[in-house]
């Protein structure tokens, strides 16, 4: 039987447990990320814990909605076994008992029924040279190879982050969405699982990769360049230096994308494609 359970009745233990022993574990559905990005979540939960689903609710036109929080990719139903008649069941659930203006599933999670889905990018652990040699496309060996006049870093210094950040940020329109994914690294930094690569030109920065860093995966929470060295090929020098770095021992999450420009960038490298189900509201959507 499928019950929901409000945040304050929740068995953390069990659910930390479920997680941790389930195929599909993420990063997002730890209870301090979803307490950092979301705030006002529970759970839906199969039996007794064997099976669980974070549920992020905010509040849009009004009304109580299933949303994905800001930064969170991915959530979805976690279990030992993946099984679609169990996500079907946790599927019709949240629709009939909720409104859900949106809602991402893992790329684990499969259904007997057709679902939407979106794109995202991942290289297995494997070793640099193989990866390079066999998967990289032709053009992305070059671009790499003519930008070796470039240097890499790993930056421990937050204050020259928050600089560049400040300065080459695009991504977020909102003064306030800004201000929450700056809180977010700080809260990524103070759980060790920040980490920050870039491109120097001399002793200047002009790439920064902006990643979460786990003990099996990297995830590319962004990656920001300086328009004025574009020429330069700093992104593709950067991604390559991380994968010469960390790929043979950890493997490497683009987190997306659905833009054909960027998914290019990102098979270039030899990422292989990882779709993940999501139900929207479009109706909604239009009005929020």
């Amino acid at each position: 039987m499928i019950r929901k359970i409000r945040y304050n009745d929740i068995d953390f233990e069990k659910y930390s447990a479920c997680l941790q022993s389930s195929v599909q574990k993420n990063w997002y559905a730890r209870k301090e990320v979803l307490d950092e990005l979301s705030g006002n979540w529970h759970i839906l939960v199969l039996n007794d814990y064997e099976a669980v689903m974070p549920v992020s609710i905010k509040k849009k036109l009004g009304i109580n909605l299933v949303s994905m929080p800001l930064f969170c990719q991915q959530l979805g139903v976690f279990s030992k076994i993946d099984s679609a008649e169990i996500n079907e069941r946790f599927l019709h659930f949240l629709n009939t008992y909720y409104f859900v203006f949106f809602y991402s599933f893992n790329d684990v999670n499969v259904f007997l029924q057709p679902i939407s889905k979106r794109k995202n990018y991942v290289i297995g652990k494997t070793e640099y040279s193989i990866l390079r040699r066999q998967k990289y496309f032709k053009g992305r060996k070059s671009t790499v190879k003519w930008s070796q006049h470039l240097f890499y870093k790993k930056i421990s210094d937050f204050r020259e982050v928050f600089s560049f950040i400040q300065g080459h940020f695009k991504g977020l329109s909102k003064k306030n969405d800004f201000e929450k994914f700056i809180h977010y690294l700080d809260f990524l930094q103070q759980h060790q699982s920040l980490q920050c690569c870039g491109t120097y030109k001399g002793d200047q920065l002009i790439n920064l990769a902006i990643m979460v860093a786990e003990s099996d995966q990297l995830s590319l929470l962004a990656l920001i360049n300086d328009d004025t060295f574009k020429k330069e090929n700093g992104a593709s020098f950067l991604i390559d230096k991380i994968l010469n770095t960390y790929i043979h021992e950890k493997s490497f999450n683009f987190m997306g994308s659905n833009l054909r420009g960027i998914e290019i960038f990102f098979k270039s490298f030899g990422a292989e494609l990882h779709e993940y189900c999501y139900i929207e509201n479009r109706f909604l959507k239009r009005f929020a």
